[in-house]
């Protein structure tokens, strides 16, 4: 259950991170609003969740799934580079990430 919600906890951080950049784009309440709630679930489900993972393996998972989140939604919503040489080292954190489950 940890784990499951360690994910949910990435992958509101990645949602926070667009609200970011949404922000920049458009000024208004609600994106702040958005931006509030991706970010503060996050924390709260990470903090939950590192009560049964440890801290460094989780804090590093959370921020993976972050940073992989964050490098695909730019490339996706925001016209974002698509090189081949930036895949790679996405795949990279992804393995890494899940290194870390596997000996965890």
């Amino acid at each position: 259950m940890a784990w499951i919600t360690l994910i949910f906890a990435g992958l509101l951080e990645t949602f926070g991170v667009a609200m970011i950049n949404q922000l920049s784009v458009k000024r208004n309440w609600q994106t702040v609003l958005l931006l509030i709630l991706g970010f503060g679930s996050s924390l709260a489900l990470l903090t939950y969740s590192l009560r049964f993972i440890p801290m460094g393996t989780g804090y590093a998972i959370w921020t993976g799934i972050g940073v992989v989140g964050g490098a695909l939604i730019g490339m996706i919503f925001f016209g974002e580079s698509k090189d081949w040489r930036r895949l790679i080292f996405i795949v990279l954190v992804l393995c890494s990430a899940i290194g870390l489950k596997l000996v965890a």
